[in-house]
């Protein structure tokens, strides 16, 4: 599990979660949340709501699931819609 941050943090969970998924796109729900500092229903609840609005396709591959990202998508805030999925991936991992 990651350190515990206290307080804020710059990005939301729903961020973190795609910034987990950019940088394994076969990692389970359970490492999702152990590194993202959640619980696993939490984590399971924001793959959802990702994948409702839009942001990631869920992929069936055997008994596991493997998620695939739209980085083309833009990000839902006002202040933010101008940049994409991609851009923010890039800007925090560097990798796509």
């Amino acid at each position: 599990m990651t350190d515990r941050i206290e307080g804020w943090t710059f990005l939301s969970n729903h961020a973190h979660v795609l910034v987990c998924l950019a940088q394994d796109r076969e990692l389970r729900l359970r490492e999702i949340a152990d590194k993202v500092g959640i619980t696993e229903r939490a984590a399971s609840a924001i793959v959802t709501d990702l994948e409702a609005h839009g942001y990631l396709t869920r992929v069936k591959v055997g008994r596991r699931n493997t998620y695939r990202l739209h980085l083309r998508k833009p990000l839902r805030h006002p202040l933010e819609r101008r940049y994409r999925v991609g851009d923010l991936i890039d800007a925090v991992t560097h990798e796509r």
